[in-house]
């Protein structure tokens, strides 16, 4: 079965990662940035060996999203970030191939384990079956 294994942070996560802190995230530095990116490249590597990673990746901050809707009048509404109503997004992700649902929840604890900076907020690594056609609805 393939997951969708995700993890969230907002804008002022990618700030602080920056070095400016905030009441939200305590600045990072750069050794903990590096220790960050060790530690993410090591679950990759493994995931890669085990032949369970099909894709894995950061995604940019906030501040560099656009939203495309559509309006009442039928027409495009285009929205560019940051959304100050937003709290987490998504700001990494993994598409896993595993055996079970026990397999890739191990994935995850691993994940959750990724050091950052003490007083940094914790957010849970959400893990979403991908449906296989439209009849798995």
């Amino acid at each position: 079965m393939k997951y969708l294994v995700m993890v969230q942070g907002t804008q002022a996560d990618y700030d602080a990662m920056r070095g400016k802190g905030s009441e939200h995230s305590p600045a990072w530095s750069e050794q903990e940035i590096q220790t960050m990116y060790a530690f993410m490249s090591a679950v990759n590597d493994d995931l890669s060996e085990t032949g369970e990673m099909l894709d894995g990746q950061g995604l940019a901050e906030p501040a560099k999203i656009r939203h495309v809707s559509r309006g009442a009048d039928g027409k495009a509404v285009i929205t560019d970030g940051p959304y100050s109503e937003t709290k987490e997004l998504l700001c990494g992700y993994w598409v896993l191939e595993c055996e079970s649902l026990e397999r890739v929840t191990e994935i995850a604890e691993r994940i959750a384990q990724c050091p950052q900076p003490a007083g940094a907020p914790e957010y849970p690594v959400v893990i979403r079956p991908i449906l296989d056609g439209a009849g798995d609805i």
